[in-house]
C-alpha cells in the first residue's frame, strides 16, 4: 500500500487560493479517482473536486472552513500498489509535522516566514473575516503559511493566547507575547487599509437585518479589493450609434427564435464586436505578470453574470472564431449554467477580457472593476433613444449606448484604448441587414 497526498486544484485562471466548504468524504470511505471528495469555493466558482487517486481516504488535512492555497495538502488517501516502506517515508513528514504543530504553541522551534520588504499584502477571505470579527490588525501578525502569508491557524492561535495586536499597539509587545505577530515595519505600507483596519462599528437598530458575509461573497470582496489595490485603474467612454444595429436585431429576433430555440440578445453584437477589435488591437488582451506583460494569443471573452447574492464571469473561449448565432447560443448556455447551479470550473478559466451587459438593468453609465489579472474591462450600457444633432443639423432620434472602459494603467494607455473603443463603435455602427451576417 501506498499513501498519496492530495494537493489543493487551481479551479480558475488566477485562482491561488480555495475555501473547504463541505467534505462529501471521511476518513475511511473508499473512493474511485474522479469521485467528488469536497466542495471547494473560490472567487470565481463553487466547485466539486475530484479525487486524483482510487483507495481509501486516510486523513482530511483541511478542515471544513479552512482557506488553502493551491498546492497545499488537503488530504491523503491511501492506495493501491508500492511498498509499504514507500508509504511509511511518505508519510513520516506528515507525521513529524503533526507532531511540531503543537509545540509551536509552548515554544516555536523555528521563526515563522517573514514577508520580503515591498511585497504586497494578500489574505484570504477566512483571514479577513477573522480580523474583523475579533479587532486584530493585520500588519502586526507574522504568517507562517507560504511566503509568509498569514493563514486562519496563525490568527486562531493568537485569539486563543488573548494576546491580540490592535492598530496602534507597540509591535514589541506582541511579538514577545506571541512569535505570530511581526513588527509593523515589515508589513508593506502599501497594504490595503481596509484589510488591516477592523470593520467599522455599525449600531443595530430594531428591525436591521444582519446578513452575515460568506462564501462566494466573501471571495468575490477579495478579489475586488485586490484588483482595485494593485491595478491603477483608469476609465474611459464613447457614445455610439445603434440605431441600425436596434433595427436589424429587432427585424429577425423573432424568426431567430423560432428557428434556433433561443434568443438574439444585442450582448452578442456587442461581445462579436469586441473579438474583433481585440484581434486588430492585440495590446488590449493583455495581462500584468509583474517584470512582463503578456499578450494572450487567444480572445477568450468572460461575461458577467449575476445571482442574487454572487457574481459569475464564465468565458466564451475563442470569441474571435464564432459568428454572432455562436455567440448568442453560448451566452444563453452559460447564463443558464450560473442560474441551475451547474457551472463547472473549466467554463471560467481562460478569460482574456471582460464585457459586462450593465444595460441590463437598466445602467447609462459605470465604471467596473477590471476582472484581475485581465487589464480591461468594457461595461456596455443601456440603449436609450436620444435626440441627436446629425451631420446635416437637423435634429433625430436615435438608439444610443454608452461604452465604459476600465483599464489598468500599468499595461494600457489612453491612446490605444481610444483606438480600441472607436474600432468597436465604428463596427456596431456600420451593423445592419446588408452588411452584418449573424451567421
Amino acid at each position: 500500500m501506498a499513501v498519496e497526498k492530495m494537493k489543493m486544484p487551481q479551479l480558475g485562471e488566477s485562482v491561488t487560493e480555495g475555501t473547504i466548504s463541505k467534505w462529501l468524504v471521511a476518513p475511511g470511505d473508499t473512493v474511485n479517482k474522479y469521485d467528488p471528495i469536497a466542495e471547494v469555493q473560490t472567487d470565481k466558482v463553487n466547485a466539486e473536486v475530484p479525487s486524483s487517486f482510487s483507495g481509501v481516504i486516510k486523513e482530511l488535512i483541511g478542515q471544513e472552513g479552512d482557506t488553502l492555497e493551491v498546492g497545499e495538502f488537503i488530504c491523503s488517501i491511501e492506495t493501491e500498489g508500492g511498498s509499504t516502506e514507500e508509504a511509511s517515508s511518505e508519510d513520516k513528514p506528515a507525521e513529524k509535522m503533526e507532531k511540531t504543530e503543537p509545540a509551536k504553541d509552548k515554544k516555536p522551534s523555528a521563526a515563522p516566514v517573514k514577508r520580503e520588504p515591498g511585497s504586497k499584502a494578500r489574505y484570504s477571505p477566512a483571514v479577513l473575516k477573522i480580523s474583523q470579527e475579533h479587532d486584530i490588525d493585520l500588519n502586526q501578525v507574522e504568517g507562517t503559511g507560504k511566503e509568509g502569508r498569514i493563514t486562519r491557524k496563525d490568527l486562531m492561535k493568537l485569539i486563543d493566547s488573548g494576546n491580540i495586536p490592535k492598530a496602534g499597539d507597540a509591535p514589541s509587545k506582541p511579538v514577545e507575547a506571541a512569535p505570530e505577530k511581526a513588527p509593523a515595519q515589515e508589513a508593506p505600507a502599501a497594504a490595503p487599509k481596509a484589510q488591516a483596519a477592523p470593520a467599522p462599528s455599525v449600531p443595530v437598530a430594531a428591525g436591521d437585518i444582519e446578513i452575515p458575509v460568506t462564501g462566494v461573497r466573501k471571495a468575490i470582496a477579495a478579489n475586488m479589493l485586490r484588483s482595485k489595490h494593485e491595478a491603477p485603474h483608469a476609465w474611459t467612454m464613447m457614445e455610439v450609434d445603434a440605431t441600425n444595429l436596434v433595427a436589424y436585431r429587432n427585424e429577425i429576433k423573432g424568426e431567430f427564435k423560432q428557428r434556433e430555440g433561443f434568443n438574439l440578445t444585442f450582448f452578442a453584437f456587442f461581445v462579436k464586436a469586441v473579438a474583433q477589435a481585440l484581434k486588430e488591437f492585440p495590446q488590449i488582451n493583455s495581462m500584468w505578470a509583474g517584470d512582463k506583460i503578456i499578450q494572450k494569443k487567444d480572445v477568450n471573452i468572460s461575461i458577467a453574470v449575476a445571482t442574487d447574492d454572487a457574481l459569475f464571469v464564465p468565458v466564451i473561449k475563442n470569441a474571435d472564431e464564432k459568428t454572432i448565432k455562436g455567440i448568442a447560443r453560448e451566452i444563453t448556455e452559460l447564463a443558464n449554467k450560473v442560474r441551475t447551479g451547474k457551472l463547472k470550473s473549466d467554463d471560467m478559466q481562460g478569460g482574456t477580457f471582460t464585457v459586462n451587459n450593465t444595460g441590463s438593468f437598466g445602467s447609462v453609465q459605470s465604471m467596473g472593476i477590471i476582472n484581475y489579472p485581465q487589464a480591461a474591462i468594457l461595461q456596455v450600457e443601456s440603449i436609450v433613444k436620444r435626440p441627436v444633432v446629425m451631420d446635416n443639423g437637423m435634429i433625430a432620434v436615435r438608439d444610443m449606448v454608452n461604452l465604459c472602459m476600465s483599464l489598468d494603467h500599468r499595461v494600457l494607455d489612453g491612446l490605444i484604448c481610444g483606438r480600441f473603443l472607436q474600432r468597436v463603435k465604428e463596427i456596431i455602427e456600420n451593423t445592419s441587414k446588408q452588411s452584418t451576417s449573424i451567421y
